[in-house]
C-alpha cells in the first residue's frame, strides 16, 4: 500500500527543483533513514558485477549507474550524493543489476536473508510477492559477458565531508560541474532530469557516426588526395632518369681543391711526349 501511494503521488504532484520527484518509481529525495556518513566511503566493485559496495559501511550500501543505493528497513532508497538526502524507490524500479548482487555483499542483511545462499542474490520474489515475480520473470538470469561497464565513481565528493557537506539545493550545481556521466537506466535518467542533473555520455557508449561517402568531410577529402597521389606515381616512374655527371679524375679534383681549373686533356698528352 505504501508503494502504491508513493507511485500515485509521483504521478499527481508537480515537479520541483533540487528535491523534485520522479514519475517512474523514485520518490522525494528528502528521506532520513538514520545513516550518517561523515566522509566519502570506500567503494569496491562486486566481482563480475557493474555494482560497487561499501565494505566499511555498516549498511547495505551500493553504487550503480551514477547513483547510490541503500536497502534499509525492507525498502530501497537512492541518492546522487553519498550521504543523501535519500529517495524512496518502489520495488518495480530498482535496477536489476542492484538486485542481482549476492547476499554476501550486504553488510547489514535482514534476518530473513540468513536462510538464503550467500553466493546468490536475495530471493526478491519471495519478499516482494508473486505479482513482482511474474512481472520480473528471469531477473536473476543474465549473460555476464554482456553486462555494462561500471560507471565512474563521483570522487569529487570526497572534498565535501562533515560541515562542508552541501545542502540539497546546492548539490545539483556541484554535481553538474564535476560529474559528466549520463546514466543508462531509464529510472535513473528520470531521476537525473527531475533533480536538474545532467552529464555527457562516456566515449564507450556513443561513438561518432562515420562520414558519408562522397561528402565534403575530412575523410573523403583525404581519400581523394591519396587517389591523386597514386595516379601520379606511374607517371613519375616513366620519366627517364637524369644522367649523372662524370666525376673528374683525382688529379683534376686535387687542382680544383687548390683553386686551379683542370687543364684540357690534350695539354697533358703533349707534355708527356716532351718529357719522353
Amino acid at each position: 500500500m505504501r508503494y502504491l501511494l508513493v507511485v500515485m503521488g509521483m504521478l499527481l504532484c508537480p515537479l520541483t527543483s533540487a528535491v523534485a520527484q520522479v514519475s517512474f518509481g523514485i520518490g522525494l529525495p528528502e528521506a532520513r533513514i538514520g545513516i550518517n556518513l561523515p566522509v566519502f566511503p570506500r567503494l569496491v566493485l562486486v566481482p563480475g558485477y557493474p555494482v560497487y559496495y561499501a565494505p566499511n559501511v555498516g549498511s547495505n550500501y551500493f553504487f550503480y549507474d551514477g547513483m547510490y543505493w541503500i536497502y534499509e528497513g525492507d525498502s530501497w532508497y537512492a541518492s546522487s550524493w553519498y550521504n543523501g538526502p535519500w529517495a524512496l524507490v518502489a520495488p518495480d524500479f530498482v535496477p536489476v543489476y542492484v538486485l542481482r548482487v549476492p547476499v554476501r555483499y550486504y553488510r547489514h542483511p535482514p534476518a530473513y536473508f540468513s536462510a538464503w545462499r550467500r553466493d546468490a542474490p536475495p530471493r526478491w520474489g519471495e519478499h516482494f510477492g508473486n505479482d513482482w515475480e511474474r512481472q520480473h520473470s528471469g531477473w536473476d538470469r543474465w549473460n555476464r559477458r554482456a553486462a555494462p561497464r561500471p560507471s565512474p565513481l563521483p570522487v569529487y565528493q570526497r572534498r565535501y565531508s562533515g560541515n562542508r557537506y552541501p545542502q540539497p539545493e546546492r548539490q545539483p550545481t556541484l554535481h553538474n560541474q564535476n560529474y559528466r556521466y549520463q546514466p543508462r537506466e531509464a529510472t535513473v535518467q528520470q531521476a537525473y532530469r527531475a533533480q536538474g542533473l545532467h552529464g555527457t555520455p562516456p566515449a564507450f557508449q556513443r561513438a561518432p557516426p562515420p562520414s558519408p561517402r562522397g561528402s565534403m568531410g575530412e575523410q573523403p577529402a583525404r581519400g581523394a588526395q591519396q587517389r591523386e597521389a597514386a595516379r601520379a606515381m606511374p607517371a613519375q616512374r616513366e620519366q627517364p632518369q637524369r644522367a649523372q655527371p662524370q666525376r673528374a679524375p683525382e688529379r683534376d679534383r686535387a687542382r680544383q681543391g687548390k683553386g686551379g681549373a683542370p687543364e684540357p686533356r690534350g695539354n697533358d698528352e703533349r707534355r708527356q711526349e716532351r718529357d719522353r
